[in-house]
């Protein structure tokens, strides 16, 4: 495996920063949902990291376009298949701004009306950032594309069906899901949310539960036994708010090889977890 390095985050104020990259990237996520066929476990309203940022990647509506935050450049770019691009700059303003922007942009080149997304405005996210830095987020930005990386490694390593590596506009973390394939006893099995055995590994930068970056692994139904299972140094079974493996982004890169450590961490805990699903039949 190909190590790579992962950055250090930008230390002092960046919560300004964070907050206002998550509220742009709900702008990008609003208009997945309201262009795309649904997908299980809402895979269709994500975003994905990119070269330089977080994009839509195509959307494919009456028109085709794509929605970048490119956080090198500390802009939005809007494109249209074979038609003209926008840029907006970020610069912490309120993402009401950007919104607006977008939905003017792809109705005066054709998108659907019925497609624009109810909460076109963003009305709730009508503040400035003050505090916003563009070199924060650009860092954030490489944080996320680093943190994909690993995902990545871990994907070639599973048989079984993982979801896209994804960011949820929602809550801002970077998730991927492994599904075991089984259905959980006693759930109706065309309701996925509740039915399909699954593991999660994800990162966020920091909320209510961790307030500091740190990456996560939780499992639906959460098996029994599990967390009799002995984490490498660093990692912590967590139990306040939800229950699952905790490692704090600042303990991983004290690793020599903090990708391989990841990694293996995560494959260590799918293959416990996934037997234990087994075993739960």
């Amino acid at each position: 495996m190909a190590q790579r390095s992962f950055p250090e985050l930008i230390s002092g104020e960046v919560t300004e920063t964070r907050d206002a990259v998550h509220a742009y990237t709900q702008v990008l996520g609003d208009w997945r949902a309201s262009c795309l066929p649904r997908r299980k476990h809402w895979w269709h309203i994500s975003v994905q990291p990119s070269a330089r940022g977080l994009t839509t990647g195509l959307v494919q509506a009456n028109i085709d376009f794509e929605l970048e935050l490119d956080l090198n450049a500390d802009c939005l770019r809007a494109r249209v298949a074979d038609g003209p691009s926008m840029s907006e700059p970020l610069g912490g303003r309120p993402a009401c701004e950007l919104a607006n922007a977008v939905t003017v942009f792809l109705t005066d080149h054709g998108i659907d009306r019925t497609l624009i997304p109810e909460d076109k405005q963003r009305k709730n996210h009508n503040v400035a950032a003050p505090d916003y830095s563009s070199e924060v987020a650009a860092n954030l930005a490489a944080v996320l594309r680093a943190i994909s990386a690993a995902m990545t490694d871990l994907r070639a390593r599973v048989a079984g069906e993982t979801s896209p590596i994804q960011l949820w506009p929602h809550h801002f973390d970077l998730a991927m899901l492994y599904l075991t394939g089984e259905k959980i006893p006693g759930q109706d099995p065309t309701d996925e949310e509740q039915s399909d055995k699954q593991i999660n590994f994800g990162f966020a930068f920091g909320d209510a539960y961790v307030p500091e970056p740190y990456f996560y692994i939780t499992a639906y139904p959460f098996p029994g036994g599990l967390t009799d299972l002995q984490l490498p140094d660093g990692a912590v079974w967590h139990s306040e708010g939800f229950t699952g493996v905790v490692l704090r982004y600042r303990r991983l890169l004290e690793e020599q090889t903090p990708r391989e450590y990841l990694v293996n961490l995560w494959r260590d805990v799918l293959s416990a977890g996934e037997q234990l699903m087994l075993d739960d039949r």
